[in-house]
């Protein structure tokens, strides 16, 4: 079968591409996973290549047969696992590199901010070339090895059993330096882009909140409900509902809000505080549930394991979402 190609730009406030997707008999795939159905970007993306589309939460695919991946991440999982395992990722949010896999998210594998819009099909695709002078031959590598190995071999017997030592103490604590060095360096990195803009976030929320009049409102929605521990299984409940909880999940926005919401009623005393702990399990019922069919893919389980098992852990949590509550509800006793 003959595929088209597409030429994928990224969006407004977007980073990185832009990229080109063109499927092959051997990837036929273009996968969604939005967990909303097809998203419209990976419609445009097979209408224009003559690609499958496929939804990843209802019919995953072997990551060996998938040529795209089409997300809604807003944060830094699977923007970095898709990428990590090779395949063009084309994130619908507008976000840069960032945690702990932003050293696989580059430009020649990641875009972000796309719409529908910035998918735009091109005849004439220059393919980039194999860098095949940077690849050598097995027989070539072998002597290079075989040299390399003997150069060593007459050089350590010159040196003195001293300098070895040296050279090997030197090594260790260069390993040493340069290991914690790095996790430093992650570690602000992590810090900057992902902490600290989130603080801020969280930040600006609360003034909205507050100066809006909409904390107020929502407030006497869910003060029945923070209230009292019926209400919390029942808003657990429903932030684990099989339907919602894959859209609720990305980027935790849902579970800030009304844990900000919450958070101020038991600072106002509205709230009991023996209510905090099993409040906090109940917003966060559905944290993860976007990232399940990513989470199997990632551990290479097979399609039909996916399949089954992405419905499986949603309609689960109907059941240790109230569970978990209870059980924080019990230890609760401690804080009164």
């Amino acid at each position: 079968m003959s595929y088209s190609s597409v030429k994928i730009s990224k969006g407004n406030h977007g980073w990185g591409g832009p990229l080109t997707v063109t499927p092959t008999d051997e990837k036929p795939y273009v996968i969604s996973v939005t967990g909303g159905g097809i998203d419209p970007v990976a419609q445009r993306i097979a209408d224009l290549t003559g690609a499958k589309v496929v939804d990843s939460f209802a019919n995953p695919v072997p990551k060996e047969e998938t040529c795209a991946a089409v997300i809604n991440c807003g944060g830094t999982a699977r923007s970095g696992v898709y990428p990590k395992m090779g395949i063009l990722t084309i994130n619908t949010v507008a976000i840069t590199p960032a945690g702990p896999l932003s050293k696989f998210i580059k430009e020649d594998i990641f875009v972000s901010g796309v719409t529908a819009n910035d998918v735009a099909s091109t005849e004439n695709i220059e393919i980039p070339k194999e860098l095949q002078e940077n690849i050598a031959s097995p027989e070539v590598s072998q002597v290079k090895n075989d040299a390399e190995k003997v150069a060593q071999d007459s050089k350590g017997q010159e040196e003195s059993r001293l300098l070895r030592l040296i050279d090997a103490v030197g090594k260790v604590a260069g390993d040493f330096v340069n290991t914690f060095y790095q996790a430093g360096r992650d570690t602000i990195d992590t810090l900057i882009k992902n902490v600290l803009p989130f603080m801020a976030f969280v930040a600006t929320l609360v003034g909205i909140i507050n100066y809006s009049g909409i904390g107020k409102v929502l407030a006497n929605i869910l003060s029945p409900l923070a209230g009292n521990i019926v209400g919390l299984v029942i808003l657990s409940i429903i932030c684990a509902l099989p339907i919602l909880s894959p859209i609720l999940g990305p980027a935790g926005v849902i579970a800030a809000v009304v844990g900000t919401l919450i958070g101020q009623q038991i600072g106002t005393g509205i709230v009991p505080m023996y209510l905090a702990l099993p409040a906090l399990f109940a917003i966060d019922a559905q944290a993860g549930c976007d990232f399940i069919p990513v989470g199997l893919t990632l551990g290479e389980a097979e399609p039909d394991t996916i399949t089954s098992g992405t419905p499986a852990i949603l309609f689960s949590r109907l059941f240790t979402a109230p569970l978990a509550v209870l059980i924080a509800y019990g230890f609760s006793f401690l804080l009164r």
